[in-house]
């Protein structure tokens, strides 16, 4: 195969990596607390010969996490939670503890406050928040203190990933950090309200458009390419 075809497949597959990117973004684009992803392309030099000949090749298997701030919209929901600045709220999973910027929660039979998929949110030492039986009016404060006829009994934990740590999309709304999350201590919570989505779908669509022609360009070279060496293996067997 000729090197030319090797870079125009290698350009593809991340063409095909960032279009299943930028749809995902626009399928999320309603989603409380969804935080779009970018690809991220890098090149590396493949070795032709000896003599040091090289050739240009493409990958594009890392990921960006847009970490910008979403609309808050107000819903006047009790357990409707919006951190407004940095920081993520932490549930509980099966899999480990997760960081989300989606606010939705409930409480349970037992009064522990949840997400929709059963998750528990957790407060500022790690550990399940429990409304107490019969609590009426449940507030929570600016720095997520939670209290109850002016009783507090608890506080929200906000945290964020250390700065050298990795963030990584673990699907949904959910992340996780390779290293212990850090508390954030001027964190701001604004009850009765939620973050959108931060994805810009006009943005969104736009560039699925221009992803879509680079891959049709790349697909039309190929065929041609395909064309050319079926033309000469033709001629060389008349």
């Amino acid at each position: 195969m000729e090197n030319g075809i090797y870079a125009t497949l290698t350009r593809q597959s991340g063409l095909m990596a960032e279009m299943r990117v930028v749809a995902n973004n626009i399928a999320n684009a309603n989603t409380t607390g969804f935080r779009r992803e970018g690809v991220i392309f890098a090149e590396h030099l493949s070795a032709l010969d000896r003599r040091g000949d090289t050739l240009s090749m493409a990958h594009a298997r890392g990921r960006l996490v847009d970490l910008d701030q979403g609309v808050l919209t107000q819903t006047n929901g009790n357990y409707d939670l919006a951190i407004e600045g940095e920081g993520f709220f932490l549930v509980e999973t099966p899999d480990g503890n997760r960081l989300t910027r989606a606010g939705a929660f409930l409480p349970s039979a037992e009064g522990e406050l949840m997400t929709a998929d059963g998750f528990r949110l957790l407060d500022e030492g790690m550990a399940p928040i429990i409304v107490p039986a019969g609590a009426s009016g449940v507030a929570v404060g600016a720095d997520g203190t939670l209290s109850a006829n002016g009783v507090a009994f608890g506080k929200i934990g906000v945290f964020t990933a250390p700065e050298d740590a990795q963030l990584t999309h673990q699907g949904g709304t959910a992340f996780t950090t390779d290293e212990q999350p850090e508390p954030v201590d001027d964190a701001r919570i604004r009850q009765g309200f939620l973050e959108e989505s931060n994805v810009d779908s006009v943005f969104e669509i736009t560039r699925m458009i221009e992803v879509q022609r680079a891959y049709e360009l790349g697909q039309s070279f190929l065929d041609r390419e395909d064309q050319r060496i079926r033309s000469a293996i033709t001629g060389m067997t008349r």
